[in-house]
C-alpha cells in the first residue's frame, strides 16, 4: 500500500467525516430521505441540533464528497452521493480475503 495514494487519501477523508457521532447521523437522516435531498429543516429538528452547528457539519460531508446541496426556491436539500458511499464501502472491501477468509461473516464470494 502506498500511503501517498490519492485514493487513500480521499477515503481517509470520507471516513474522518463519518468519524463524527452527528456527522453520521447527519448521513442516515439522508440516506432515508428523498431522492431529490432532506431540506435542511427537516435534519435540524430530526436531529435536535442548533442551525450553526448542523451548517456545520453539513459543510464537512459536502466537502468529503458525501452529501450534495440543492437549493429549491428557499429550501436546500441535501442529498446522499450514493456514488461515493459505495466508493468508500467498496474501498474498505477490497482486499478482503486477499489471503482466503475463513470467517463465517465475510462478504467475499471465493470461501476456501
Amino acid at each position: 500500500m502506498n500511503l501517498s495514494d490519492p485514493t487513500l487519501e480521499c477515503q481517509v477523508q470520507r471516513l474522518k467525516a463519518l468519524g463524527h457521532v452527528t456527522r453520521l447521523g447527519i448521513v442516515r437522516v439522508v440516506v432515508q430521505g428523498p431522492v431529490a435531498g432532506t431540506p435542511v429543516g427537516e435534519i435540524q429538528a430530526r436531529l435536535d441540533i442548533p442551525g450553526s452547528t448542523l451548517s456545520h457539519h453539513l459543510s464537512e460531508l459536502t466537502r468529503a464528497g458525501l452529501l450534495q446541496a440543492a437549493r429549491q426556491g428557499t429550501t436546500i436539500r441535501y442529498a446522499a452521493r450514493f456514488d461515493n458511499l459505495r466508493s468508500l464501502t467498496d474501498y474498505l472491501w477490497e482486499d478482503c480475503c486477499g489471503g482466503g477468509c475463513r470467517d463465517p461473516y465475510c462478504l467475499c464470494e471465493e470461501k476456501p
